[in-house]
C-alpha cells in the first residue's frame, strides 16, 4: 500500500462500528485503482449485509470525476409488505442521501440502484415461507480526502437503516464488541 493511502485509510480502519455490527477488512479488487480497502460488514441475526471498497487513482478516472470512488452493496431482508411498496427504491436511495447528509459528506457523481426481490416457494418448498429482500447498490466520488471516515459512517448508518435497528439516541455511546 501506497503510505499515504494508508495514512488517509487510517481513521477508517480505527473506526468501531456499533455492537450489533460485525466489520472486517476483505480483499480488496485488484484491477479497479492502484490502491483500494475492502470492508464488509453483516449485523447480527443476519438482518443485513455489504461491502464497501474505496478506490484509488492518484491519476484520477474520468468516470469518478476524482481521485477517489466508493463503491457499496447493502442487503437486507424485509416483510413483503414493504417489498411491495411502490417507492420502496426511492425509500432505499433517500436513506444512502441522508445518511451522507447526515455525516456531512462532501461527494460528486452518485449513481446506483436500488432492487427489491420478493420470491414465493412452490412444489416441494411450497411450505417455506414467502421472502423479500432489498438491496442497495451505489458508488460516489468524495470530493475531499479528509472527511473518509464520514463516508464509512454514513454507509454504516445506511446497513442500519436497512437492517431495522433503532437509532442510537444522540449522546448515548454503542458498545462494540472487542474484534
Amino acid at each position: 500500500m501506497n503510505p499515504n493511502f494508508e495514512q488517509l485509510v487510517a481513521p477508517i480502519l480505527a473506526l468501531k462500528p456499533r455492537g450489533e455490527i460485525l466489520l472486517e477488512v476483505v480483499p480488496a479488487p485488484q484491477k479497479l485503482a492502484p490502491h483500494a480497502l475492502a470492508l464488509t460488514a453483516d449485523v447480527l441475526e443476519d438482518a443485513a449485509t455489504g461491502r464497501l471498497v474505496l478506490l484509488h487513482d492518484p491519476d484520477g478516472q474520468e468516470g469518478w470525476g476524482g481521485q477517489w470512488r466508493f463503491v457499496t452493496f447493502t442487503r437486507a431482508a424485509i416483510d413483503l409488505e414493504m417489498a411491495s411498496d411502490p417507492l420502496l427504491p426511492e425509500i432505499g436511495w433517500a436513506w444512502l442521501i441522508e445518511s451522507l447528509k447526515k455525516h456531512s459528506c462532501d461527494y460528486i457523481a452518485a449513481s446506483g440502484t436500488v432492487t427489491r426481490v420478493a420470491s414465493a416457494s412452490f412444489g416441494e418448498l411450497e411450505d417455506k415461507d414467502e421472502n423479500s429482500e432489498i438491496e442497495i447498490r451505489a458508488s460516489w466520488t468524495p470530493t475531499s480526502e479528509t472527511q473518509l471516515v464520514n463516508h464509512l459512517q454514513a454507509w454504516l448508518e445506511l446497513l442500519e437503516l436497512t437492517a431495522g435497528l433503532e437509532p442510537i439516541p444522540e449522546g448515548v455511546s454503542s458498545i462494540s464488541r472487542k474484534s
